[in-house]
């Protein structure tokens, strides 16, 4: 995983809970927490981290990864906004992940293992995208698509009806959008 995960990680955590939650986990986990954004670092740190903060901030590691993909949207959404000007909506700005988002991550980021996605855009109403990636991180793409319709002002429905942890070729996430007022 890129380092620029971790470092959004590290200042969601620093911004939300004081600049020493960060130091706290580090020591929880006994990683060195030196993360460059364009250094790789296996998805076991990742997943430490997020075990840690479970831990420390007394909160289950589920929701610990739906806080962070929501925090850090909003941070990446800061950081890069020209992603997101040019979309009034989550579904527009979803169907740009192949063709302009994920390209660009890889120029910023060389080496970036980012995921797949097929959309099935038959339905005005429902957005149904297929999500292929060999490191079945689909909960996490899950919450920054929820993050993404925090960001739009939009409340989203969405089934995970497939998943490759359950042994399906891959995971398969049925989309509905509604404009929060």
């Amino acid at each position: 995983m890129k380092g620029i995960v971790f470092n959004l990680l590290e200042e969601a955590i620093r911004q939300e809970h004081g600049e020493d939650a960060w130091d706290a986990l580090l020591a929880h986990t006994e990683l060195e927490g030196a993360y460059t954004s364009l250094g790789n670092y296996p998805d076991e740190q990742l997943m430490k981290l997020v075990s840690a903060a479970s831990v420390v901030l007394r909160k289950p590691a589920d929701e610990i990864i739906r806080w962070f993909g929501c925090k850090s949207l909003s941070l990446f959404a800061e950081r890069y906004p020209y992603f997101f000007n040019d979309h009034q909506s989550t579904r527009p700005f979803l169907l740009t992940l192949n063709s302009i988002i994920h390209p660009e991550v890889k120029k910023f980021y060389p080496g970036a293992d980012v995921p797949d996605f097929q959309f099935d855009v038959s339905s005005e109403n429902v957005l149904i995208m297929r999500y292929y990636s060999k490191r079945k991180l689909c909960a996490f793409a899950e919450v920054l698509i929820q993050g993404t319709a925090a960001y739009y002002r939009e409340q989203l429905t969405m089934e995970h009806s497939m998943c490759m942890h359950r042994g399906d070729p891959h995971c398969e996430l049925r989309i509905s959008f509604k404009r929060l007022r």
